[in-house]
């Protein structure tokens, strides 16, 4: 079967993150994806480390199903090869700050009027419009700004960002969903459209029940660790070797876990029998359950626990979660050959369509223009020209590649 977004082609722009992201999921769908590289360095996270033998993990990351077309964005000539290529792609994604794509050359609005048909993505930290349009953004600012960050961590550690750049992530994915809506639109009107989004608006975007607290209620939602914002038991408990997380969403899982873990008198005592009781002495009701989860091993209990219907299981640390049996069975990390690393492993898409198979990694992220060559061939450049371009220095072929 052919893949989803096969047939598409898609000029990445983009950098460091939220851009890449975005354009990997496209690449993952099978739109082929062109990620168009500043010549001789390459993309900033190239020189982001740590490094496998010289190879920034990050690009690595970001960066699988993709191809790479080198070239020189201090030239006039290479700017001019861009609006070229962008004239016959469907997508472009860029995530420059507000107005750079424009003096450049490269503007939606005048990229439109030789493709009317360009759908044309572009990603910011605070939007290209309002108060602070023109501010710089990355992921930290935004999770604070967001709100985001005054809601993670514990009473006493005061904000704590997220562990992973989710406002880049974040971004991206919406970013993905909205080029999908406007490739869609696209069949019915032939016109393509701008497509935006921003870290800021992303993330507002998911506060989803603790800002409809905040709207509904003016309900100001507080730092509460690993605790459930509105469900007690919900969060992190200590077993013998360690913590887990556990939840009883119900009552009825209420009753369950206090005959699983011999508490039944707390069953009918007035400050544990509700929801609402046991989420004012959410304090004492996590003292009595780590008392006799401490008693066995985290797994003894997760698998006790869900075979009573109840959602469970550990915490893991990074190792842990690569040598899990579901993550395993899932397909989460796959094997790739590399054009100088020999074979890597790389994460998976998450998503799993029957015309895309458990396979989701076609290739390996590219060397620094890899494909040069190859994709202006295969948007009509000839090969003299090419040529004459290469010897200019306006693009650039990996030696390996050569």
């Amino acid at each position: 079967m052919p893949l989803p977004l096969n047939g598409l082609r898609v000029l990445d722009l983009s950098r460091a993150l939220a851009g890449p992201y975005c354009a990997m999921i496209l690449a993952d769908l099978g739109a082929d994806v062109v990620k168009i590289e500043p010549s001789p360095k390459g993309e900033m996270v190239r020189s982001w480390g740590p490094f496998a033998d010289g190879i920034s993990v990050y690009y690595l990351s970001i960066h699988r199903n993709k191809r790479s077309l080198a070239l020189d964005f201090r030239k006039a000539e290479g700017l001019d090869l861009i609006a070229e290529l962008a004239a016959s792609a469907d997508i472009l994604v860029e995530n420059f700050r507000p107005g750079a794509m424009e003096e450049m050359g490269l503007g939606y609005d005048k990229l439109k009027v030789a493709n009317p048909r360009l759908i044309y993505a572009n990603i910011t930290g605070f939007g290209r419009e309002g108060p602070y349009g023109d501010w710089p953004g990355v992921d930290q600012i935004a999770q604070g700004m967001s709100g985001l960050m005054s809601i993670t961590g514990t009473a006493d550690s005061g904000p704590i960002r997220v562990g992973l750049p989710v406002g880049d992530v974040c971004a991206g994915m919406w970013a993905a969903l909205g080029i999908q809506a406007a490739v869609i639109d696209r069949i019915a009107s032939g016109r393509g459209q701008r497509v935006e989004t921003s870290l800021l608006a992303g993330l507002v975007g998911m506060l989803n029940v603790q800002g409809q607290r905040q709207l509904s209620l003016g309900d100001t939602p507080k730092r509460i660790g690993n605790d459930h914002p509105v469900i007690c038991p919900y969060g992190a408990f200590e077993a013998k070797d360690g913590p887990f997380n556990m939840a009883a969403l119900t009552d009825d899982m209420w009753r369950k876990l206090c005959g699983l873990t011999g508490l039944d008198e707390l069953v009918t005592h007035p400050e544990f029998r509700e929801n609402e009781s046991r989420m004012r002495n959410r304090g004492e009701v996590k003292r009595r359950l780590n008392a006799v989860f401490a008693s066995r091993t985290r797994l003894e209990w997760t698998r006790d626990l869900v075979k009573l219907g109840l959602p469970a299981g550990p915490i893991y640390g990074l190792a842990d979660v690569f040598e899990d049996a579901q993550v395993k069975h899932w397909g989460m990390v796959e094997t790739v050959a590399h054009p100088t690393l020999g074979d890597i492993k790389l994460l998976s898409s998450p998503l799993r369509l029957a015309s895309i198979g458990k396979q989701t990694v076609r290739s390996a992220p590219p060397l620094l223009g890899q494909h040069t060559h190859a994709v202006l061939r295969d948007f009509g450049i000839s090969d003299e020209r090419i040529a004459a371009m290469t010897a200019a220095g306006i693009v650039q072929v990996a030696e390996d590649a050569a």
